[in-house]
This record gives C-alpha cells, structure tokens and sequence, in this order.
C-alpha cells in the first residue's frame, strides 16, 4: 500500500495527535544541526576557540548517551505523553538560557540540559507516534522518519537565518518553537498505554552481553566518530558566513534524509544490509579523507555528499542493533546508542584538538580510519551480525520507538 495514497493509511490523513507529536520532532531534530553554521560566530562573541566552542556537541551528546539508561526507565513509569512534555518542558528552558550565555562555559552546560530533553523527546516520539496512528505503522513511521529529515536538513537554515543577526537568536527561536510544540502536544495527544514491563536502568547494560548486539554498538561507535567529526568540526575548516554554511548543511541534510528514508532500503533490499554497511563506511572514509586534504570547493562538495553514505550508515546500523538480538527492541537501542553515542560526545572535542598539535589534515585522516575501524568490525564480526531479520527483507524502522537516528 502507498503511504502517500489518499485512503485511512495515508501519511497524510493522521490525527492531529500525530501531527503534534512529528512537528515537534521536526524541530526537535533541528537542534542537533541548529549551531552548526554559527559556531565561528559563537567562537568570537565568546571570545572561545574552536575546542572550547565545540564542548557544545560534547555536553549534548554525553548527555544523551548517559541518558539512554534513564529514558525507558521513565517512559516506563509515567507514560509516553508525560515523558514527551518533560522532554520538551527541558528543551524550552535550556534553549532559552542557551541564548543568555555569558560565557561558553555557561552555554556548555545550557546545552548539557538540552541533550537531556531532546533525549527523553526523541527516544519516545516515533512509539508515540505510532501508537496515536491511524491505519498501522508504516505511514506513521515514515511520517517520522520524513520529520527526522526535514529537521536535519532544516535546523542548520535556520541557525544561519537567525544566527545572522546574533548567535543567540537561533537558541531563543528553538525555545520558542518548542514551547508551540509543547501546546500542541499538551491539547492533542492523549496518554498511550504504558509498556507491560517497566524498564530498570541496567537493563541496557545487561543487553550488551550479546554478541551482535556489542558488535553492532562498538563499530557504531567508531562510525559515529567519523560523523560527528564532519558535523561538528567541518564548518571551522568551511569558515563560511552563517548563511553560506547552512546552505552546504540543508544541502547535506536533504542527501541523509533521501538516502535514509529511500535509497537504504532499496539498496538492503538488493545487496543485503552487511555488504551495503560496509561498502558504505569504505565510502565515507574515502570522502572524509579527501574532504580534508582538496581545495575549498572539494571540501564543500565532500561534506555535502558525506550525507548520503550517513543517511545510508544511520537506517542500517539501527536495523542491526534492532534485529540482531533477543532482547526487547526499546533495550536493545538503548544499550547501542549508550555505547555510540560517547564517539559524538568525543569527536568535537577531539577533532579541533588533533587540529592543535598537528596540522588541519590530520583530523580528517583519524576520521577516516574510524570509519574503516566501522566496517573492519562488520566484515570481522560478520557471523555475530547475521540474524535473519537482517538478512530478510529489512525493516526500515520500528514500531517500538527507534528510527534511523532518533535514539
């Protein structure tokens, strides 16, 4: 069945519940890319340097990866809606004293509350949304998955139309758009029914103890550095005006979201999800290898292009995390994102640092070798990978809550 067809499915005759729930997420996705175009202009308004400023991905992802033991935790206990506005209620307040910011140290932090908003909101969304669906999972899902990718594509547009006035207007723009999705939320979603086992903080811990599933995490790990490192510490290297750069970054945004939501599927489809992973992170680090040592406009064509081989990484990797193991769906990406999101939380900071004690190459090169450490771990550790949900026909997402990118 078409999603995009007119009948009780369709992607576009949902309940205003789910309406709610994915323009949210759309703005809530844009966070991640929002400060991308204005770090440079974060960096001399605070008078910080490119490390300093680039604690802002630290903070907000070692936030979101400790909080990956938290959030099934209290979703559990209090019920998706309630989890939804706490998440929300976290984002508005520190978005908003993001933009008071002093010094960079205080926006660190703001950004630190952030990541632990925009956790509870993203790792609970794509359950709510499917559970508020009219007409089953498939059109609700990639009804999300398309708010994913309009916000990656979106929030760096809209970090540069508002960062070109002040830096701090695109924190006050996200409080703002937040708090509306908080209304929203608050008058048209009802409360879901509560899973029929509640989540304890270890048992993330506990599902690591799967072989494919520690596989998965650990070369996830490493992919994740490589992502986070064109994400965070290409727009130094770019040194673009805010709106220049956000152009590049909308640009790469749609590629990962057309190659996450379309072409991955195809591709798992046809080659099968190990050999597609594979090939893809050799790619990526082929790209990431020349992006750091061409010429300007190489550099911009490259980080542009390095959205397709992520939008292809991000919808494999969770259908791996999610199919390679016995455990519970919402535990067994819990576990994973707790183990890859520590290489975001590492790649900001370490890219610029690298940059410091040897020269700009050399932080694309380390890029570039995580990336192939990725696929070493699937091509080494392929027999623990292979379940026959992933070797079937995959699944492009699931109905327990986890998208290509969302946890």
């Amino acid at each position: 069945m078409d999603p995009f067809d007119a009948g009780a499915g369709s992607i576009l005759k949902q309940p205003k519940a789910v309406w709610a729930t994915a323009g949210a997420s759309v703005v809530a996705f844009m966070g991640i890319g929002l400060v991308d175009p204005i770090l440079p202009s974060i960096a001399q308004g605070l008078n910080a340097s490119a490390s300093q400023v680039s604690l802002l991905f630290t903070s907000y992802f070692l936030i979101t990866a400790l909080a990956m033991l938290v959030t099934g935790f209290v979703s559990s206990r209090i019920g998706g809606r309630k989890t939804l506005l706490l998440g929300l209620a976290f984002v508005v307040v520190f978005a908003g004293l993001a933009g008071t910011s002093g010094t960079v140290g205080q926006l660190v932090g703001y950004r630190a509350g952030w990541g632990l908003g925009n956790a509870l909101f993203v790792s609970t969304a794509l359950a709510v949304i499917v559970g508020a669906a009219a007409g089953g999972s498939a059109a609700a899902i990639l009804l999300y998955e398309s708010a994913l990718g309009l916000g990656m594509a979106c929030g760096p547009l809209l970090g540069a139309l508002l960062g070109d006035a002040s830096w701090r207007y695109p924190f006050f723009g996200t409080a703002f758009l937040m708090a509306v999705g908080f209304l929203c939320i608050t008058a048209f979603l009802k409360e879901q029914p509560r899973p029929a086992r509640r989540t304890s903080l270890l048992d993330p811990v506990r599902a690591l103890g799967h072989g494919g599933l520690a596989s998965a995490a650990v070369s996830a790990f490493f992919y994740n550095y490589t992502f986070f490192t064109v994400l965070a510490f290409t727009p130094f290297v770019l040194d673009m005006t805010p709106y220049r750069s956000g152009a590049v970054f909308f640009a790469w945004g749609v590629l990962l979201a057309v190659f996450s939501v379309i072409v991955a599927p195809r591709m798992q489809k046809r080659f099968g999800s190990l050999k597609v992973l594979g090939g893809s992170l050799v790619l990526l680090a082929a790209d990431v290898l020349v992006l750091g040592y061409g010429d300007h406009t190489t550099a911009v064509v490259c980080t542009i292009l390095s959205g397709a081989f992520i939008g292809v990484n991000n919808t494999v990797y969770t259908e791996l995390a999610l199919g390679v193991s016995d455990a519970p769906r919402p535990v067994a990406s819990a576990g994973y994102n707790f183990v890859r999101w520590f290489a975001a939380a590492a790649a900001p900071y370490l890219a610029p640092k690298i940059e410091e004690w040897t020269d700009i190459h050399i932080p694309f090169v380390v890029a570039a070798v995580t990336a192939l450490a990725g696929a070493a771990v699937v091509a080494v550790r392929r027999r623990a990978l292979t379940r026959e949900a992933v070797e079937l026909e995959p699944r492009h997402a699931t109905e327990d809550g986890v998208s290509a990118f969302a946890n």
